[in-house]
């Protein structure tokens, strides 16, 4: 159990800092390339070039993710929200009344910020865990919302989520 709490304290920093970092490469040079002015493709394969073979509908997958275990999965679905600060994350509708946060892996790639409504498929490693409460304010800021929103959230939240390796998107 305690290298589990390490294990998601850790992948929550280090996705805090990755995506905090965005911001940082706006406004400097360093990063080889501007978020502000590149654009990304609407539609098409972003990351590892993967495959729609053997996707399973998102609804599907939530058998397979637990808390206790990383799966490799593929699954298909919508997008119902993306990350309007990079393109760094993507959700997906379970359909139970949940999402499934996507996460583009190391934020090695970005997709594009208009992308929600379209299709997808998403190749990955899937757990379900515990998003701390920094963490959500983190994403409910990268969502565009309100600041009263942001502020109303105050305990961590169970969450399905996936680190992608690749991503396709029509």
């Amino acid at each position: 159990m305690r290298t589990q709490y390490f294990t998601i304290l850790f992948g929550a920093l280090l996705v805090l800092n990755s995506c905090g970092n965005a911001e940082k490469q706006d406004h400097d040079d360093h990063s080889g390339h501007d978020h502000a002015t590149m654009e990304v493709a609407a539609t098409g394969n972003f990351g590892e070039e993967i495959s729609k073979d053997d996707a399973i509908d998102v609804a599907d997958a939530i058998a397979q993710i637990t808390a206790d275990t990383t799966n490799d999965l593929k699954i298909k679905g919508e997008i119902v929200e993306v990350c309007q600060h990079s393109g760094c994350w993507i959700t997906m509708d379970m359909g139970n009344g949940e999402t499934l946060m996507v996460n583009m892996l190391d934020h090695a790639y970005e997709v594009p910020k208009d992308a929600a409504g379209k299709s997808v498929w998403v190749e990955g490693v899937a757990v379900r865990e515990l998003i701390p409460v920094e963490m959500l304010k983190h994403y409910a800021r990268d969502a565009g919302r309100s600041q009263e929103e942001i502020d109303a959230i105050s305990k961590p939240e169970w969450k399905y989520t996936v680190d992608a390796r690749g991503v396709i998107i029509e």
